[in-house]
């Protein structure tokens, strides 16, 4: 009788133990829990602005600009959400963490993924993720480790971004929007060899597609580079990439597309004078061997911070397309989605051009407070010539315009 009451007493000992233990356990998982995502943030953004032509063209498109395409037409940009979790520890060296950001706006029909968000909605106004990734740090090779992101990304290659507020001018060089990429699926890595040099490699679907009926050829395409900060006392960093496979789809050139590589080079580099002066550079070549097509270009950007709510900027670049194959207006909500998938579809181009472009603009952020992250007005002037004689604006009636018009970011 005393030794099944003392087998009991062990039994129970026993659950309860286990019992403490597990809580003990639950606790500690939740106290990690509650540590890892102690730190994550959400933020809003909405762009809206309006780009007049000296030109006034018939067809209301302004040639060659993809954000601001219509002429005299105020346009709701971009509505962003964003959910970030920073990269935390999670043992051993390895570190997590993940990156949302959704668009809604006319910026989508140009930034638009095949396959992913393509046909979501279809008019004026479309959505999509402007990247859906998972972050990872890992210990390895060298001292400084391994940073990758897995999913959606945006392109690393070149110097503007779809963020207003990261970069200068409300309109788009033709660099940025002919002969860099835009969006990606797939994985992008940063091996930190030092304190300033970075080696760069990823590989993707190709630039804006994805899978299945999201893929306009059967090759993936990727990126090899390197980045350098904080060089020459902190004046100066800079980027190189190069970025190589199939762009073309198959509908449009049949199976040689699988094998007709693009060749992206990207070189561009920021000095930084002092607080209030700084100089950005940009060379860029692409050749495209499905196209038959090249393009060169050249873009110099120059700041001057007046004031910390106060900047003054200058743009200047010279940009060659070769054989016309690149520099494109879409008339319809879906051209530009169309034609990444080799699909029919009504565009405006012109002939091999040589284009000239000066852009000024003031950008101003005044400090509002009341949970306003950001305020800023960019009032813009810009003039577009061709330099080798041919009349790519204004329905191809004149050799130059003048674009006028300011934008409007407010963050939260």
């Amino acid at each position: 009788m005393r030794q099944r009451f003392g087998l009991g007493l062990r039994v129970i000992f026993a659950v309860l133990l286990g019992s403490a233990q597990a809580r003990a356990a639950a606790t500690q998982d939740k106290a990690w829990t509650d540590q890892w995502f102690s730190d994550v943030s959400f933020g809003a953004q909405i762009e809206g602005g309006v780009m007049g032509s000296s030109s006034h063209p018939a067809s209301n498109l302004n040639f060659g600009q993809l954000l601001s395409p219509y002429a005299d037409q105020a346009t709701l940009n971009q509505l962003t959400f964003t959910f970030t979790k920073p990269v935390d520890p999670i043992g051993d060296g390895y570190g997590l963490g993940m990156n949302l950001r959704m668009l809604y706006g006319s910026d989508a029909r140009s930034y638009t993924i095949a396959g992913v968000s393509d046909r979501w909605i279809n008019g004026r106004y479309q959505a999509m993720p402007v990247f859906a990734n998972v972050a990872l740090h890992m210990p390895w090779f060298t001292s400084r480790g391994l940073d990758g992101q897995i999913g959606i990304l945006t392109s690393p290659m070149g110097v503007e971004t779809l963020d207003p507020s990261t970069r200068a001018f409300y309109t788009l060089a033709y660099t940025t929007e002919y002969s860099t990429p835009f969006e990606h699926v797939g994985g992008m890595f940063q091996l930190h060899l030092d304190e300033h040099f970075d080696l760069q490699f990823g590989a993707d679907t190709g630039n804006q597609t994805s899978f299945g009926r999201g893929d306009n050829n059967d090759r993936p395409a990727g990126y090899l580079g390197v980045t350098g900060n904080d060089l020459a006392d902190g004046h100066l960093s800079f980027t190189y990439l190069l970025r190589v496979g199939p762009e073309d789809a198959v509908r449009a050139l049949g199976p040689r597309a699988n094998g007709a590589m693009r060749y992206w080079n990207d070189l561009n580099g920021t000095w930084t004078f002092s607080k209030k002066w700084s100089a950005t550079v940009e060379v860029n070549q692409l050749h495209d061997e499905g196209l038959r097509a090249d393009t060169w270009s050249a873009v110099v950007w120059g700041g001057w911070h007046i004031h910390p709510n106060l900047t003054v900027n200058a743009r200047a670049e010279l940009y060659r397309d070769n054989t016309g194959s690149f520099v494109a207006s879409f008339a319809q909500n879906e051209g530009y989605a169309q034609a990444l998938l080799g699909n029919p579809t009504r565009s405006v181009s012109a002939p091999a051009t040589t284009y000239g472009a000066l852009t000024l603009n003031t950008v101003w952020r005044p400090d509002v407070g009341h949970h306003v992250k950001l305020l800023q007005f960019r009032p813009e002037l810009r003039f577009d010539r061709s330099l080798n004689g041919t009349r790519p604006f204004d329905d191809q009636h004149h050799m130059g315009r003048i674009l006028f018009g300011a934008d409007m970011t407010l963050g939260f």
